[in-house]
């Protein structure tokens, strides 16, 4: 269990009290600690978390298809974007770990992102889905605002990339299939492979950075597809 002071800087922070402290601690507490630990909540603060995403990407970006609404939802919800808020936060502060942990997973991105999906499902289970998506609302806001969907969608291997981390997938491979034409007028064609899932897709362009991206496109819808 955390303090009742540290308990209140959190709050403060986080801008919601907790009535059951319990679920406060529980979605601290990393299973390094403890077999009680933070998992179950962290995978219902995922669910939520995309939920209220999706709905404010929706009403924001009422001109964009669904596949690029998922693309922007899983480059919100990234690892390193998650880690970001967390920090903005100090959540890093509270975490309860276990001795291995304590010198380094304060920092680790995958700790301070699966910690932040937890604190979100504490608050969906303690105070209801309408204080949580008030919470997300207002620490999602700039990023949404920010969002430029024309630079986003440029570079599919960097979608591609952050919706592998979310899902705590191991990177792409892009090996070079085979060269056809003249040295003046080439076709190039590469495969995109995410070993993880068995996932192969090909893409084909003049050089081999647009072919990659031509790959990287089509295992992103793949995946993103999948997900929902």
């Amino acid at each position: 269990m955390i303090s009742k002071n540290e308990h209140r800087s959190l709050n403060d922070k986080f801008q919601y009290k907790f009535n059951d402290p319990k679920i406060l601690s529980r979605a601290l507490t990393h299973r390094s600690h403890s077999s009680e630990n933070y998992e179950r909540l962290e995978f219902l603060g995922d669910a939520v978390l995309d939920m209220v995403l999706s709905e404010a990407l929706y009403k924001h970006f009422p001109e964009l298809e669904e596949g690029r609404l998922s693309r922007m939802r899983a480059h919100l919800v990234n690892q390193k974007a998650l880690a970001e808020i967390a920090r903005g936060i100090e959540l890093d502060k509270h975490l309860i770990l276990g001795k291995g942990e304590r010198t380094t997973g304060k920092n680790r991105d995958s700790i301070l992102s699966d910690s932040l999906e937890a604190l979100i499902g504490g608050v969906y289970i303690d105070g209801g889905f309408e204080k949580v998506q008030a919470i997300i609302l207002k620490l999602f806001d700039a990023m949404i605002l920010e969002i430029n969907p024309d630079d986003l969608f440029q570079d599919s291997k960097s979608g591609l990339q952050e919706a592998l981390q979310k899902n705590n997938m191991e990177l792409p491979r892009y090996n070079l299939i085979k060269t056809e034409g003249e040295q003046h007028d080439q076709m190039f064609e590469v495969e995109c492979i995410v070993s993880s899932i068995n996932l192969v897709t090909n893409g084909i362009g003049k050089n081999l950075k647009y072919a990659e991206q031509q790959a990287a496109e089509k295992a992103l819808e793949i995946i993103l597809n999948h997900d929902d």
